[in-house]
């Protein structure tokens, strides 16, 4: 998108002016506003340009670019795009396979992600849709705390597919998601409670300093002795 025109770039022979802190002046000539911008120290900014006449504002147009900068790229940062995630079933599933289904669409739900449920038929089970469709009623019955249906069960060919959408999107469900220690401390961390300890409590690591000032100073007054 082009720079709004500013200052003596506007050629129109009047505008709707508004002030600097949004304040109504009305329809005045061009070069009265131009005149008012220079006394204010501001510049002329053209806002509305399909107006008639068209609406200029009173600005700091430098500060105006950088703040509208600024917001872009913190919409840039905040913006995620939900990835689709597919599981697939068969018909004939068992119990321990379908849960598993189940689990990891959670897991993608929770995360912000849309979920493909798909149904591979076979031989003769295309003559019995309908027990597809209640096989993934079921399956969106088990995520509802999740997800919610977004494309209904669907015969296409030898599958049938129905889509499942979160019920947050992917920025909420990070936010919503603990902060991690930084990957430093949970090094330190892993380390601390690995270490050996020794009787006293100490990890070996902190009480061998002690150990080796001990050792120097019996060799020195074993020195001495001699």
């Amino acid at each position: 998108m082009s720079d709004p025109r500013i200052n003596d770039r506007i050629r129109v022979p009047e505008v709707r002016l508004v002030g600097p802190n949004g304040e109504q002046v009305g329809i005045v000539r061009i070069e009265d506003a131009l005149r008012l911008a220079v006394e204010a120290d501001l510049d002329l900014v053209e806002v509305a340009p399909n107006a008639r006449p068209p609406v200029c504002k009173l600005m700091d147009f430098g500060k105006y670019k950088y703040e509208a900068a600024v917001k872009a790229r913190e919409a840039r940062k905040k913006q995620t795009n939900a990835s689709l995630k597919e599981v697939r079933f068969r018909l004939k599933i068992d119990t321990h396979d379908y849960e598993t289904k189940v689990r990891n669409a959670h897991r993608f739900l929770s995360a912000g992600d849309k979920v493909k449920a798909m149904i591979q038929f076979r031989g003769r089970e295309q003559q019995r849709p309908e027990f597809g469709v209640k096989l993934l009623q079921q399956f969106a019955e088990d995520v509802a705390d999740v997800g919610v249906i977004e494309s209904q069960p669907r015969q296409d060919g030898r599958n049938m597919v129905m889509v499942v959408g979160p019920l947050k999107s992917k920025a909420e469900s990070r936010k919503a998601q603990p902060e991690k220690a930084p990957r430093r401390q949970r090094r330190q961390q892993r380390l601390d409670t690995s270490a050996p300890q020794d009787t006293s409590g100490q990890t070996i690591a902190a009480s061998a300093p002690e150990a080796m000032r001990r050792m120097a100073q019996a060799s020195k007054d074993k020195t001495t002795e001699d």
